[in-house]
């Protein structure tokens, strides 16, 4: 017999014998694809190698349906299931040598750099159009005028180097576990981020503003609580960064490193939130406006949400999850 002839569905492979050894086997996987909603055969893939990715099979549906990019692709082995994860590899599936996947379009896809880079430049120029008194926001005898009360000008430099810091660590700093984010959200987070950017720049930067309560011991408090948040909410992300190397999805467990600001670690999963919503309160007490303690809490909220899940994650992934973490503020929440 000169050659191996394997079988399996209707998937045939020819091996010659001088690459056959006494034990080699080999399995080929077949692949249908089917519409989530609607049942209906999309795809089917002939010849698939079982140590292929779902990624790989991705891009193989991507062929013959080009106006599904792989990000736009969820796959999932139930229709109402989750969404496989692109490193995944379809031996290591509950599938047979047929498997059956089921499609969902996610949606037009943009880059999460992309969706950052508009979220936090928004606010930054926004706010500065309330700070110097554009036309048509105060009336014409406050066009260009400048505030008298130093917490206004020290209030327009924080929520400047806030969002300046923002994008910088959007460019060298953040490392996406996900390349894209569907394309809808991107007004949703515009919205939020640069409506309350306008109404509270509106408010510090109105003419008619007061200075807060207690004067210069308030401002000087609140900035110490902003500028100490800020260099912890840095620190986080900084080593959040090293634990990912460039170009992977790895996954780790974080501790604290010999910077202080990254011992937070001890006590919670998601310092960099907790440090994020310190910085907002303490905007909120150097302003004390109304508009920035709302904001505060809104972000408080969603925060405590990723927070929570993120926390979750940590704990299904690591046995050895350090177990006196809370997801945000320690001890409590």
């Amino acid at each position: 017999v000169g050659h191996l002839h394997l079988s399996l569905g209707t998937s045939k492979l020819w091996v010659p014998d001088s690459i056959r050894g006494p034990y080699f086997l080999i399995c080929i996987v077949q692949v249908e694809i089917l519409d989530a909603k609607t049942r209906e055969k999309l795809c089917f893939l002939d010849k698939v190698e079982p140590q292929a990715t779902i990624a790989e099979i991705k891009n193989l549906f991507t062929k013959t349906h080009p106006q599904w990019y792989p990000a736009r692709q969820s796959l999932r082995l139930d229709p109402k299931g989750k969404s496989l994860k692109d490193e995944d590899v379809l031996q290591k599936l509950p599938v047979g040598t047929t498997a059956t996947l089921y499609f969902r379009d996610l949606g037009a896809q943009i880059s999460w750099v992309t969706v950052f880079l508009t979220e936090y430049a928004g606010p930054l120029f926004i706010y500065l159009l309330f700070y110097f008194r554009v036309p048509f926001i105060y009336g014409r005898k406050y066009d260009f005028t400048s505030s008298r009360h130093t917490v206004v000008h020290l209030a327009c430099i924080c929520h400047s180097f806030h969002y300046i810091k923002r994008l910088l660590e959007t460019l060298f700093v953040h490392r996406f576990s996900h390349g894209t984010m569907p394309l809808r959200n991107i007004f949703k987070n515009c919205t939020y981020y640069w409506g309350f950017a306008a109404w509270m720049a509106y408010y510090i930067n109105h003419p008619l503003y007061t200075p807060p309560t207690y004067g210069a011991q308030q401002v000087k408090l609140a900035l110490a609580i902003f500028v100490i948040c800020q260099l912890g909410n840095f620190s986080i992300h900084m080593a959040l960064r090293d634990l990912r190397p460039a170009g992977s999805k790895t996954r780790k467990i974080p501790y604290p490193t010999r910077n202080p600001f990254t011992w937070l670690f001890l006590l919670v999963s998601c310092p960099n939130y907790t440090y994020e919503v310190g910085s907002w309160i303490g905007f909120a007490i150097m302003t004390q406006c109304l508009p920035v303690a709302l904001f505060s809490l809104v972000g408080f909220t969603q925060m405590t949400i990723w927070a929570k899940g993120k926390h979750r994650s940590y704990l299904k992934e690591f046995r050895d999850y350090p177990p006196l973490r809370m997801p945000i503020i320690p001890f409590l929440l």
